[in-house]
């Protein structure tokens, strides 16, 4: 007895999955360099609560460098697996993305806007040029795989509908 078949996945579709693996990617390596700045993070860590000593300090900056790269890995994990997910026909997943990618590129927007605008440098936001490209990376990436999602809607049909076309037996 044969198994189900495995349907071809469009082309569209897996640069869609790869798109969405890729701005992950790219996200995550600004996230990871961030945490690997430490002068900053224990300087902030003094700022925050300047009567720790030393060793509490380096303490708690390596605590948050540990949590963040676990969080870093399980984004990079959740975001891979949803795209495979999605590839593979999932609608709940392609819905998942959009709802996350369409979030990701107006925060993204805003950010830019906030620079622009002089906002973000008011408010004591200090957006290096790097971070403003990888936002605009990000967003390329997001909005692009969003839209090669919803290319190939035939992809994304429930796999077990019933044919009425088909004479029962």
């Amino acid at each position: 007895m044969a198994g189900p078949v495995a349907t071809p996945v469009p082309k569209l579709v897996d640069v869609a999955r790869w798109l969405w693996i890729a701005g992950a990617c790219v996200g995550m390596t600004r996230f990871v360099a961030e945490l690997f700045d430490r002068e900053t993070l224990v300087a902030e860590a003094r700022r925050q609560n300047p009567a720790l000593g030393q060793d509490q300090v380096d303490a708690a900056v390596d605590r948050g460098v540990l949590l963040g790269l676990v969080v870093a890995a399980a984004f990079l994990f959740v975001y891979t697996r949803l795209a495979t997910r999605m590839a593979h026909g999932r609608n709940w997943a392609r819905v998942v993305l959009t709802v996350l990618g369409v979030a990701s590129v107006a925060f993204g927007l805003f950010r830019l806007v906030a620079w622009a605008g002089g906002a973000a440098a008011s408010a004591g936001v200090e957006m290096r040029p790097l971070d403003l490209a990888v936002t605009v990376v990000t967003a390329v990436l997001e909005t692009t795989a969003v839209v090669l999602m919803y290319r190939v809607p035939g992809h994304f049909r429930k796999r077990g509908a019933v044919d009425s076309a088909l004479p029962r037996t």
